[in-house]
């Protein structure tokens, strides 16, 4: 088995062309990059508060998955990095409507900062 690289412009490129890729697929597995909530249209962190930046991680992470032959609904390890803690409940009620009655396993940290002055990124593995 070989990795193949995941590539979709329906989310952002790697920031600043960082050298690592939106995803990898190997075997049955896929696995995510730490995806912000940036619109890839526009390559700026969407307007609003950790809600809205949230919807859009999500909206990145779904666009990436499928290029992958998967979807949120395959996920089973997400980390989230928050900017401030204070925000896990908002945060929690738009990543819980995407991720459905079957979560998956999940770490959540809050850090010093992240790039672009986001509120939060997630990464995820999921199954194809």
């Amino acid at each position: 088995m070989t990795k193949r690289v995941i590539r979709t412009d329906a989310a952002p490129a790697p920031f600043q062309g960082a050298p690592y890729s939106q995803g990898i697929a190997h075997g049955d597995l896929v696995f995510v990059s730490g995806q912000l909530g940036i619109d890839p249209s526009g390559g700026h962190v969407v307007e609003g508060g950790i809600s809205e930046q949230t919807e859009q991680v999500m909206k990145n992470l779904s666009a990436i998955l499928e290029a992958a032959g998967s979807s949120l609904a395959n996920v089973l390890k997400a980390t989230i990095f928050l900017a401030d803690l204070g925000d896990f409940q908002a945060m929690n009620e738009v990543y819980g409507r995407h991720m459905g009655d079957e979560p998956p396993a999940r770490a959540t940290f809050q850090v010093a900062a992240l790039p672009s002055g986001a509120l939060v990124e997630i990464e995820v593995v999921a199954h194809t």
